[in-house]
Order: structure tokens, then C-alpha cells, then sequence
């Protein structure tokens, strides 16, 4: 029987992150992957993978609508979707066997194959069992889905077999204006798809600033998605290779259907702990299906954790990094913190759009005075350069403190600008600590010091 001082099951970003800081700390640190790579659903068929897609469709956008403005003449490319896919697929290696490398490097052990927890102390994988002083339970989520729609990865599709399909649909179905669904659907919008956005609710991503989901909608329509809110989809049906998805109006309980090649189901991800034996050694879960934890990530049994998208919170794989390196900061006997009030959102479409912090309707809700500074991306030169003027940014600031308490951007590199209000954020800074920070000349970042300015006496290019 091996032992080890720390046995993480899971090799996603919280899984893999917590098993370096682990190693880095000195623990003895081993890994239950069953996957035949590293790095979980983000590295495989998530994050990473659809990235690759957004950027490939973005510069083909690019090529079709922007080329010859800026004299660059010539046939404009056709898709090869075999090679685009081997594009994909060979960004997924780099980052895979990147993580391989980094666990041969901290000499963490890879224990291959799906792990269980006879009982505290132990890790089953296959017909082996170790031994640990502790353990993390960093397992992830997986697609929910909805009653009435079979999922066959072939024509209804989750995620993961919406990176894969055999070819470029004609057609395509989104269940769920979530950041999948969106992000997904605007990579098949570019290649040519006509996509069709059905959401249960009234609005798109459910729990952004108002504003900017409103924007993010007008220019997402301008892109070629339809959407049609306020819909509860009943059921999808495939024959003879096509489906059809029937719904009906929350407004006047009206029925309608849509026929398309695809349909893609993105209604959110559920946590996955099955086969764990959790509720054989007792562990407590939350209703809606996670593992309970404290303050410190550890669940009701002693020296058994849990931290990712298998807890509550936003399932982030930046949340789970974090959660990763505090509990092997607790683990080690140090201090492990992460300030779930500084956790970035972004979607990578092109408008990205990004937020942290604070919305204006929570505000409003908690009854909480406050400021709002807006800058739109067609006063700075560096956005109008590339033709990405679309946008804003918005920063919330405490009426008498100054204090930021929220931003949210719509426009180019928003992932990136983001992190300048999280520090910010980190260190209490206020909206004039931004404002009177000098920031280079030309670039996206001066409309975050912009919407600072326009906390104050306003800003100077608009």
C-alpha cells in the first residue's frame, strides 16, 4: 500500500494546481486521473478547446469582413473543418503533456484511474488501495440535462460533442444563453451556421449587469444569432438525422417548434461526485448536490476536502485554481484564503465580455448609494484601430468612499483589462487611485482609466 500525505482525486484545474502548490510545500502528493490526459474538462473538451475554435472563427470573421479595409487583398479562405478541428485538437496536447511534464517535474504521482473512498484515509483506484493523511476531492462537474432531450453527441450535443462534430451544421439549436452556449454558438455562426438561442429566461446570461447583457445581445444579433427568450423547451426529437426542438412561450404558454441540423444543450453543469462512496463513509452534501465544506474546505469527515465546480460558488475553473492552492496552503498547516469577492467572470466571444464584483441591480437591491463611471470603447483610438469600437466599460464605485466595488466591460480584451480592477480591487483601491494611474498611450487599457475618470469630474475623450 503506497502513501502518501495528499491524495487529490481529479486532474482538472483545481485538481492539478492544488497537486503542484502540494509538492511545492513538500507533501507527498499523488493524483487519480482516469482520463488518458491531464488536466480535466477544461484542458479536454472545455476551456482550452473552445478557445482554439473562438480564435479560428475570429480570424476568419477577420479575413471575410475586415481585410480589405485595411488593404490586404485576395481570395478569402475557405474552411477546412478537418484541419481546424486538428488545430483544436493539437492546442489540447500542448496543454495536456504541459501538465505531465510540470507533475514529472514536482514529482507528483499519477495514480491512472477512477478513484473511490472506502473509507477516510483510503483512495481506491481500480484494484489498489492508498493510503493518505489527506484528501481532496476536486472532481468536477458535468452537463445537465433537461427533460424531454436525449443527448446522443451526435445531433443533440453537450459541449463536448459540439468540439467535435463530423461537419459545419446548416443549422444549429442553443438551449441555455449561459457562456457555453453563447461562446459556442458564435463560433458556428461565423463558420456559416444559422444559430437559434433559446433561453428559459427573459434575458441572456442570467446574473450579468443589465447594461451589458442588453449590449452583448444587440451585438451578438448582429452577428447572425437569433435568440427567443422567455421559452421552456419541451422537448427534441431527431429523425432521419435532423431535430426538432418544440418550446413554448412563459408569456402566453404558446407552442412553437425549430427544426436545425444540431442542437447544442447548454443549460449549466451540475457537480459530478459519482462513484466516489460518498454517502457510504457519511460526507454531507449540499441539496442541490454538492459537497458540503467549511471555512477551510474540509467536509464533515476529518482530513477529507473538497474545492472546484464539486462545491458551491461559480463553477470557474479560476475559482478552482484558487480554492486548489488555499487548501493545500491549510494542508501544510499554513493560511489558505480566496476572496470569493474578487472572482472574474469572462466570455471569450468576440465583443469578450468581463465582469467582477458588484452588479448596479445588486446595489440597487441592498439599497446601497453608489457612482457609476462609463467610457465606450469608439473614444479610444487603439479600439477604432482594429475595429473592435463596440462597447464599454463600467466601473461602480461607493457614492461617498470611492471604493470600487464592481466593473464590467464589453469590448476588446476585456479578459485581460478585467484584472487591473481585481487588483485594484484586492487593495481597496478607489476609482481615483485608477483614474490617476498613468496608463500607456494607445491601448484598450485607457478606457478603464476612462470609466475611472468618469467617477470623478469625467473623463477627457468622450
Amino acid at each position: 500500500m503506497a502513501e502518501f500525505d495528499v491524495i487529490i482525486i481529479g486532474a482538472g484545474p483545481g485538481g492539478y494546481v492544488s497537486a503542484i502548490r502540494c509538492a511545492q510545500l513538500g507533501l507527498k502528493t499523488a493524483v487519480v486521473e482516469g482520463r488518458e490526459t491531464l488536466g480535466g474538462t477544461c484542458l479536454n473538451v472545455g476551456c482550452i478547446p473552445s478557445k482554439a475554435l473562438l480564435h479560428a472563427s475570429h480570424a476568419l470573421h477577420d479575413a471575410e469582413t475586415n481585410f480589405e479595409k485595411m488593404g490586404l487583398m485576395g481570395a478569402k479562405p475557405k474552411v477546412d473543418w478537418a484541419k481546424m478541428l486538428a488545430y483544436k485538437d493539437e492546442v489540447i496536447g500542448q496543454n495536456t503533456k504541459g501538465i505531465e511534464f510540470l507533475f514529472k517535474k514536482n514529482k507528483i504521482t499519477w495514480l491512472k484511474g477512477w478513484g473511490s473512498i472506502p473509507e477516510p484515509g483510503k483512495v481506491k483506484v481500480g484494484d489498489e488501495v492508498h493510503a493518505a493523511k489527506n484528501i481532496v476531492i476536486a472532481t468536477g462537474s458535468e452537463p445537465l440535462h433537461l427533460p424531454g432531450v436525449t443527448v446522443d453527441e451526435k445531433v443533440i450535443v453537450t459541449s463536448t460533442g459540439a468540439l467535435e462534430l463530423p461537419k459545419i451544421p446548416k443549422s444549429m439549436v442553443v438551449i441555455g444563453a449561459g457562456v457555453i452556449g453563447l461562446e459556442l454558438g458564435s463560433v458556428y455562426a461565423r463558420l456559416g451556421s444559422e444559430v437559434t438561442v433559446v433561453e428559459y429566461l427573459d434575458t441572456i446570461t442570467p446574473g450579468m449587469d443589465g447594461e451589458v447583457a442588453k449590449t452583448f445581445q444587440r451585438l451578438l444579433k448582429r452577428q447572425g444569432l437569433d435568440f427567443v427568450l422567455g421559452a421552456a423547451v419541451q422537448s427534441a426529437e431527431v429523425k432521419k438525422g435532423k431535430a426538432t426542438v418544440s418550446y413554448k412561450l412563459r408569456k402566453d404558454d404558446s407552442a412553437a417548434t425549430l427544426e436545425a441540423d444540431c442542437v447544442l444543450v447548454a443549460t449549466g453543469r451540475g457537480p459530478y461526485t459519482d462513484g466516489l462512496g460518498l454517502a457510504e463513509i457519511g460526507v454531507e452534501m449540499e441539496k442541490r448536490g454538492q459537497i458540503k465544506t467549511d471555512s477551510h474546505w474540509q467536509t464533515n469527515i476529518k482530513g477529507i476536502y473538497a474545492i472546484g465546480d464539486a462545491i458551491t460558488g461559480p463553477m470557474l475553473a479560476h475559482k478552482a485554481e484558487d480554492e486548489g492552492m488555499a487548501v493545500a496552503e491549510v494542508i501544510a498547516g499554513k493560511h489558505g484564503h480566496v476572496n470569493y469577492d474578487v472572482i472574474p467572470g469572462v466570455i471569450y466571444t468576440t465583443p469578450e465580455v468581463a465582469t467582477v464584483g458588484r452588479t448596479e441591480e445588486s446595489l440597487k437591491e441592498e439599497g446601497r448609494a453608489y457612482k457609476v463611471g462609463k467610457f465606450a470603447f469608439m473614444g479610444n483610438g487603439r479600439a477604432k484601430a482594429v475595429f473592435q469600437g463596440d462597447g464599454f466599460v463600467k466601473i461602480l464605485a461607493d457614492k461617498e468612499t470611492d471604493r470600487v466595488l464592481g466593473a464590467h466591460i464589453i469590448g476588446p480584451s476585456a479578459g485581460e483589462l478585467i484584472h487591473e480592477i481585481c487588483v485594484g480591487m484586492e487593495f481597496g483601491a478607489s476609482a481615483e487611485d485608477i483614474a490617476l494611474t498613468c496608463h500607456a498611450h494607445p491601448t484598450f487599457s485607457e478606457a478603464v482609466r476612462e470609466a475611472a475618470l468618469a467617477c470623478g469630474d469625467g473623463p477627457i475623450h468622450s
